[in-house]
């Protein structure tokens, strides 16, 4: 298999699609086929002590290529678009350096554009228009960014204040909504040659999925896992906290809602939000889209054609 020249820009496979489609078995059968090293481009996947919640590749997947970027923060610690990028960049090169094939794999859709298209320079953290910001209702701060930036409010869950106050505060520092930086960047630094597939089912079979892989993580034991985040003096309120499963399953254990209720709930938001990554990922001109299961056997072939430049 041809690896690229030093003058050329590193190859690297990104695999995209919403939650539960079946993206780390379409890694596992790549690293069958090929030298490969996986990097992570999940948000939840970085947190140390998350695992059943958000479906980390289990130790055997794990054994199948290395992977880079699983439990590398606390559950309290900040990690964003910018320290990923830079983890990811650096080694996207160590690992073409080894003559192995970088694939990126995850769903979250501003860390990908942050790897293979950069960042524009926000500016710094205010901190008392963020503490204003943080003392208002979250709907009402939804309320205003949906008046003064819609298009970043489509793309953001109401509940996600962490992004929400972000955004306003991009908005009130510079006059400008955060995604209309984003267009006037246009994400020019491009420094990959990649190949960005896209996986996808049809919509019902994909929801009966969700709801079959939450019943697995209910299973393994996510109540316990959240229950040892809290007992460990981890604050549901953490923005890693309040991701889907763990604010469901903390609202169970501080006995605002039923067992069988946050089951519920947990599967009617992973729905909402592959429903919201379609939307994101439909932007994406660059995707080659694959539907699984039918189409999955193409996976491999698609990347050694563009391996091999062909």
């Amino acid at each position: 298999m041809s690896m690229p020249k030093s003058d050329q820009k590193p190859k690297v496979v990104i695999i995209q699609g919403p939650t539960g489609v079946g993206k780390t078995a379409v890694a596992s059968a790549l690293a069958g086929a090929l030298s490969i090293e996986v990097i992570n481009a999940d948000s939840m996947q970085f947190y140390r002590y998350m695992d059943i919640g958000t479906s980390k590749p289990t130790p055997e997947e794990m054994r199948a290529a290395p992977h880079h970027l699983f439990s590398i923060v606390d559950p309290d610690e900040d990690f964003n678009a910018a320290r990923f990028m830079e983890s990811a960049r650096r080694l996207v090169g160590e690992v073409s350096g080894r003559g192995n094939v970088p694939v990126v794999v995850g769903g979250t859709g501003l860390y990908i554009k942050a790897l293979t298209q950069g960042l524009f320079s926000a500016p710094e953290q205010d901190p008392v228009l963020r503490d204003e910001l943080q003392a208002l209702d979250k709907t009402v701060l939804w309320a205003r960014l949906q008046e003064v930036d819609p298009e970043s409010a489509e793309k953001l869950n109401p509940n996600d204040t962490v992004r929400i106050v972000r955004a306003l505060e991009v908005y009130h520092l510079t006059g400008m909504p955060l995604s209309e930086h984003h267009l006037k960047h246009r994400f020019q630094d491009s420094p990959f040659d990649c190949l960005k597939i896209c996986l996808t089912r049809d919509r019902e079979i994909l929801y009966t999925r969700i709801g079959l892989r939450v019943e697995h993580m209910v299973q393994e034991g996510l109540f316990s896992e959240v229950e040892g985040l809290l007992e460990k003096g981890y604050s549901p309120d953490l923005k890693a906290m309040q991701s889907i499963g763990y604010r469901q399953m903390a609202a169970c254990i501080a006995g605002k809602v039923s067992f069988e209720r946050a089951v519920e709930l947990i599967k009617q938001e992973t729905r909402r939000f592959a429903k919201r990554q379609f939307t994101w990922l439909r932007k994406d001109a660059d995707l080659v889209w694959v539907k699984l299961p039918e189409k999955q056997d193409q996976v491999v072939g698609l990347v050694k054609n563009f391996l091999n430049n062909a």
